[in-house]
């Protein structure tokens, strides 16, 4: 299986680049408050958000900063799969979790320096009513104490309503959309769903560009 941490995989490529690209316009969009907590989703499945999303971890923690990513698609999230870490017990599984601040037995620290993740865990029938719960709030209060940033992996958009729930916790919100892939109307519908409730939105992400339409840029899906 291709390591899909391009950052780890080929630090020198120009994907690698363009991910510093995104960490940079993050760190700068808002340079005088405090936006660290942020949201990748997109508006259906496939369009990369969660090769985005871990790669932008990455990114951040190769400038010192202590990166936390978790995975709040309880239905299908495969953070796990991308850090090879334990989904035992996750996100799903402290949501639940009598004592918010009793994190540290959901935390894995991952083979990238200063990365830690929160996988999904144990697949709830209910979702979204675990995301919209005062635990989530409390439980990110808690964390934005010990990480510089904090990342969520959401689910797509259109259709659901979870990552318009998270999207009400975070700073900001980056939309990940695929060249050839999503259609305007899709990308629409998710962009005014997330107008509709006011959602911090920082830019859109458009992932697999080819490479013959973006002169030296490559694509690391092609």
């Amino acid at each position: 299986m291709k390591d899909e941490l391009v950052l780890r995989a080929r630090p020198k490529s120009n994907i690698s680049e363009d991910i510093r690209t995104i960490r940079t316009n993050l760190q700068f969009i808002s340079p005088d408050d405090e936006s660290k907590v942020i949201l990748i989703t997109s508006s259906i499945p496939g369009e990369g958000k969660s090769f985005i999303s871990s790669n932008l971890a990455v990114a951040f923690s190769q400038i010192d900063k202590d990166v936390l990513i978790i995975d709040s698609d309880l239905r299908l999230g495969r953070i796990h799969k991308i850090f090879e870490v334990s989904n035992e017990k996750g996100f799903s599984n402290m949501l639940v979790e009598d004592d918010p601040s009793n994190y540290s037995k959901y935390l894995k620290k991952t083979k990238v320096p200063n990365v830690y993740v929160i996988t999904r865990g144990t697949v709830p029938p209910n979702p979204s009513e675990l995301l919209s719960s005062q635990n989530a709030k409390k439980i990110l209060e808690i964390l934005k104490k010990s990480f510089d940033y904090i990342i969520f992996d959401g689910v797509p958009i259109n259709g659901l309503p979870d990552s318009l729930i998270v999207a009400g916790l975070v700073d900001r919100v980056v939309l990940v959309t695929s060249i050839g892939y999503t259609s305007i109307d899709e990308l629409n519908e998710a962009k005014k769903a997330l107008e509709k409730i006011d959602a911090p939105i920082a830019g859109v992400v458009v992932n697999k560009v080819n490479p013959t339409k973006r002169g030296k840029y490559s694509n690391y899906y092609e």
